[in-house]
């Protein structure tokens, strides 16, 4: 079918940028207003997650004087805000990541698709995991860092840093559970060979035990523990599915080489 004034034709499947520019306005729209819904449900629950928060400062308080403080009149409202902001981007997190992917997927190549929903589905429950493992070390993290200090002095923190030394060390952690993923993906690419992921190991483990270390206290050796056993296993696993992948790789290219060459390849 001829188009008029010359223009050519655009091909099933594509769209011009205009086309973009529309889908990826609707998009961002949508995911704002995901966010601000979360937020608002955030700011609901923000109290109750305080509690939580506030739970091992109560323990304190049993034997010692400690309690969270505000520095400013606006401080409990701007310590609110900062959860419900936290709490909503989490809440809201499986629509905007699906905006995302439904922005980008169409672009990519069959292969890249099948690269990127298997790392989306495996690094989400990873990051969830992840992110609970810190949430259940933080409790006696902050009981071990407080008792560094004698009983007869008052233990006053600073709300507004607590709750944020928190959200950090929760997001550290649900970031370190994912890194293997990353690993697994760049080796499915070509970029990491599973041999010289396996030669890394020492690299690897001297890694781990540092990050351990800034993420609790060292002197703690139980929460190090418990922090790096599961990021060994991870690591361990992917390079396990490393090596596999290569061998797979390996055999289908010894295979296709040893094909006889047919008529079609004539």
């Amino acid at each position: 079918m001829s188009v008029a004034g010359g223009a050519q034709p655009i091909a099933a499947g594509t769209m011009t940028l205009s086309a973009h520019l529309r889908e990826a306005r609707t998009r961002i729209f949508r995911t704002v207003v995901a966010v601000l819904v979360g937020v608002a449900i955030g700011y609901v629950v923000s109290g109750a997650i305080l509690d939580v928060l506030r739970a091992p400062i109560l323990e304190l308080a049993e034997s010692r004087d400690a309690s969270l403080n505000y520095d400013s009149v606006s401080g409990a409202f701007e310590l609110k805000l900062t959860i419900a902001i936290f709490a909503g981007l989490v809440i809201s997190s499986p629509y905007w990541l699906y905006q995302a992917f439904a922005f980008f997927v169409p672009g990519l190549t069959r292969r890249e698709r099948r690269y990127t929903f298997a790392f989306f589905f495996s690094a989400v429950p990873l990051f969830a995991a992840g992110c609970t493992t810190g949430f259940l070390l933080f409790p006696h993290i902050v009981e071990l860092l407080a008792s560094f200090a004698s009983t007869e002095d008052s233990t006053l923190l600073q709300a507004r840093y607590y709750v944020e030394f928190v959200m950090k060390l929760v997001l550290a952690v649900g970031v370190a559970f994912v890194l293997p993923v990353f690993v697994v993906l760049l080796n499915a690419m070509g970029v990491l060979s599973g041999a010289s992921i396996v030669r890394s190991w020492r690299i690897v483990l001297t890694g781990i035990v540092v990050f351990c270390a800034l993420a609790t206290p060292a002197a703690d050796i139980a929460s190090m523990f418990l922090l790096a056993l599961p990021m060994v296993v991870l690591f361990a696993g992917a390079a396990g599915i490393a090596l596999l992948h290569d061998r797979s790789v390996a055999r289908r290219a010894l295979a296709t080489a040893s094909r006889p060459p047919s008529l079609l390849d004539a």
